[in-house]
C-alpha cells in the first residue's frame, strides 16, 4: 500500500453502510470508491446519494473491481460469511461488520480463508478503535485500577414490533444478542479476555429471537462481567471497569464516542473526555489502513483468534440460555 488514501468497496447499501462511507469522508486514511447490491437501482441510489463512483449489481462484481484495494462487508449478519469469502476469493483485504460471523464456525472457516490466501481480515468492532477506548486501554495497561474486579456493560435499545424489521427477524440473524449483546461481549473480552465459565437466561420476542438475555462470565483471575442487551427498552448503555484501587465508568452510549470518569478508592476522580466529529465509524478504517502499509494480515487491536473466541463465548451464551443454535 502507498501513502494515497485506500480505496475501499462496500458490500451492501443498508445503514451502516451508508454511515462507514460518510464517516471515511472526515478521515484522511480513506475513501469509498465503490458499491455493490443485488440490484442496480439500490447501488445507484446509494452511489448519488453518498458520490460513490462506482456501483455494481453484484456482489462478485464489487469485489473484482480492480479499483477496489478493500471490501467492508455490511450485509445482514446471515451473509457476513459468504460474502467475506467472496472477497478473499477475489485476493481481497476484508473488514466484515460485527458480529463477525453466525458462529464460532463460520468465524474459524473465514480466519482460516484469509490466512491460507495470506490476506488481511478484521472485525469491524468499531468501539475498539474510538479515542475514550484507546484512552481506557493505556490506563488500564499502567496498572492503574489495580486488579480487574468485575466488567458490567448494558446495551438496550427499543423498537417497535415489525415481523420484517431484521433485529426481529429470524431469517436476517435477529435477536438482541447478536445485534447489541455483542457489544457488551467485545468489551469484557478487551479488558477481562476469554471466560472460563458462562451462565445465562433469555427470554423471546413474538418472533422467537431473543428480546433479552443477560449474561454472567467468570473468568480463572476471579473477575466477573456481568453484560445484559434488550430490545425492549432503552437502557443507560454505560459501562464500568471495576478495579481494587479505581474504577472507569463510560457515560452513555459507552460503545460510541463518549466521555468517562476515573474514580479513585480513596475517592478522588477525574473526568475524560474527547472531542470527537462524526459517527466515529473512521477510526476502524484508519487501523485497516495501517495494518496494510504496515504489511500486516490482522489487527493486534482487534486480533482474530479473539473474535473467534468472541464467537465462541456467543455460542456458549446461546446454549446456556436455550437459544436455538445457528447452525
Amino acid at each position: 500500500m502507498t501513502s494515497e488514501r485506500v480505496r475501499w468497496g462496500v458490500v451492501g447499501t443498508g445503514g451502516i453502510a451508508a454511515t462507514f462511507t460518510a464517516d471515511l469522508e472526515l478521515g484522511e486514511t480513506g475513501r469509498v470508491v465503490a458499491v455493490g447490491s443485488r440490484s442496480a437501482e439500490a447501488a445507484a441510489r446509494f452511489g448519488d446519494e453518498l458520490a460513490v463512483a462506482n456501483r455494481h449489481s453484484s456482489y462478485e462484481s464489487l469485489v473484482g473491481d480492480p479499483e477496489v484495494d478493500v471490501v467492508y462487508v455490511a450485509t445482514p449478519h446471515p451473509m457476513h460469511h459468504a460474502h467475506a469469502l467472496l472477497a478473499l476469493a477475489a485476493g481481497k483485504p476484508v473488514l466484515v461488520e460485527k458480529p463477525f460471523t453466525m458462529d464460532a464456525r463460520e468465524a474459524r472457516e473465514l480466519v482460516g480463508a484469509a490466512r491460507s490466501r495470506g490476506l488481511f481480515l478484521m472485525e469491524a468492532m468499531w468501539t475498539r478503535f474510538l479515542p475514550h477506548v484507546v484512552e481506557i486501554r493505556s490506563i488500564l495497561a499502567s496498572g492503574e485500577l489495580g486488579e480487574i474486579v468485575s466488567v458490567r456493560a448494558d446495551h438496550g435499545q427499543w423498537f417497535a414490533k415489525d415481523a420484517a424489521f431484521r433485529l426481529f427477524a429470524p431469517e436476517l440473524g435477529g435477536g438482541a444478542l447478536l445485534d447489541l449483546g455483542i457489544y457488551p461481549v467485545s468489551f469484557a473480552s478487551m479488558v477481562l479476555g476469554t471466560p472460563d465459565r458462562v451462565a445465562a437466561m433469555a427470554d423471546p420476542a413474538f418472533t422467537g429471537v431473543d428480546a433479552q438475555t443477560s449474561m454472567l462470565l467468570g473468568h480463572a483471575s476471579g473477575a466477573h462481567a456481568i453484560l445484559t442487551c434488550t430490545l425492549r427498552a432503552k437502557s443507560p448503555t454505560r459501562a464500568a471497569i471495576v478495579g481494587t484501587l479505581g474504577r472507569i465508568e463510560i457515560d452513555g452510549d459507552f460503545y460510541a464516542p463518549s466521555a468517562f470518569s476515573v474514580v479513585m478508592r480513596d475517592g478522588t476522580s477525574r473526568r475524560v473526555e474527547r472531542p470527537h466529529d462524526g459517527r466515529g465509524l473512521r477510526h476502524q478504517a484508519d487501523e485497516v489502513a495501517r495494518c496494510l502499509r504496515a504489511g500486516l494480515l490482522e489487527s493486534p487491536v482487534m486480533p482474530l483468534d479473539e473474535t473467534v473466541s468472541i464467537m465462541e463465548t456467543m455460542d456458549e451464551v446461546r446454549a446456556q440460555a436455550a437459544l436455538a443454535p445457528r447452525s
